[in-house]
């Protein structure tokens, strides 16, 4: 009982942290730090960090053999670089809603993944819930919200976000077998120094020149929860609760977590709720559910006896 308050706990908190970045980002996004600077900061500092913890937790501990070296560089590619430079720049265009909306959508990338490189069967229901999620997608993409005139370039913002719950779709589906074969800190320091190498030739620059002198103590605040909790945090609780944590009680805190940026974003006054997006909200949701749901294992026939 005690433990399984503590896995709510630690799955609520994660959801909070990332919930509450959609509107926290935004302050710091562009007027003080372009999102490529914060994208460099966020992954040299975990990179350090896991680096770290790696050998002292782990130290005999080291990714062996050509496949799973390929297959960590392509999971820091698909994970940690190009997925958080395409988050951030898609969430310097968009609004929190949309962005933590489209979030969602990485589960049904997770099942088209697994049937595209791992050969599952892909049953009609799941079929159906792409399809439900797909539209509702497009739907949140394409339409225009109230809050057209304070994000000009929405769309691209969207897209940018959906590319990036692609890309994680596919890491969850790649970084799957390297986290059974070796310990977790040993996977996360390579990835995220992967992730490193593609980051920081896109935010070096914007990092080292960003006026640091100027920023006021809540932007400082802001920036440190971005590299702290948002990417240290969040994966140490994140990688402890999954050792207790069932897969239905992941999907609960999936849906928590635009429900809780939908409430910070309207309470803190940066974005506004429609019943249009209540309505996208569940084609997505509707299809992250179908998709979700484990198929029911086929019984063979008995023979027919003469």
């Amino acid at each position: 009982m005690k433990n399984s308050l503590r896995v709510h706990a630690a799955l609520f908190l994660v959801a909070l942290i990332y919930a509450a970045n959609y509107s926290l980002s935004k302050d710091v996004m562009p007027e003080y730090m372009g999102p490529f600077g914060i994208v460099t900061l966020r992954i040299v500092g975990a990179a350090l960090f896991f680096s770290i913890l790696s050998h002292l937790i782990a130290p005999q501990d080291r990714i062996q053999g050509r496949a799973d070296t390929i297959r960590s560089i392509i999971c820091g590619i698909t994970g940690i670089g190009v997925n958080q430079l395409l988050f951030f720049s898609g969430l310097n265009y968009t609004s929190p809603i949309n962005a933590s909306l489209l979030q969602t959508i990485a589960p049904i990338v997770v099942v088209i993944a697994s049937a595209v490189l791992l050969g599952e069967k892909i049953t009609k229901a799941r079929v159906g819930g792409i399809l439900l999620g797909a539209i509702g997608a497009a739907t949140l993409i394409l339409s225009r919200n109230p809050t057209d005139a304070i994000y000009p370039n929405a769309t691209l913002g969207n897209i940018l976000i959906l590319l990036n719950a692609s890309a994680f779709g596919v890491y969850l589906v790649l970084v799957t077998p390297l986290m059974r074969k070796y310990n977790a800190f040993t996977v996360l320091a390579r990835i995220f120094l992967v992730g490193a190498v593609i980051a920081v030739p896109f935010g070096w620059r914007d990092a080292i020149t960003t006026d640091y002198a100027h920023f006021p103590l809540y932007i400082w605040a802001e920036v440190i929860y971005m590299v702290l909790f948002l990417t240290i945090i969040a994966y140490l609780l994140n990688n402890w609760a999954l050792k207790y944590a069932s897969p239905a009680l992941l999907g609960v805190y999936i849906y928590l977590q635009p429900v809780l940026a939908v409430l910070i974003a309207v309470s803190l006054g940066k974005d506004h709720f429609t019943w249009g997006r209540a309505l996208q909200a569940a084609l997505i949701f509707g299809g992250v559910f179908l998709v979700s749901r484990k198929p029911r294992p086929q019984v063979p026939l008995e023979p027919v006896q003469d």
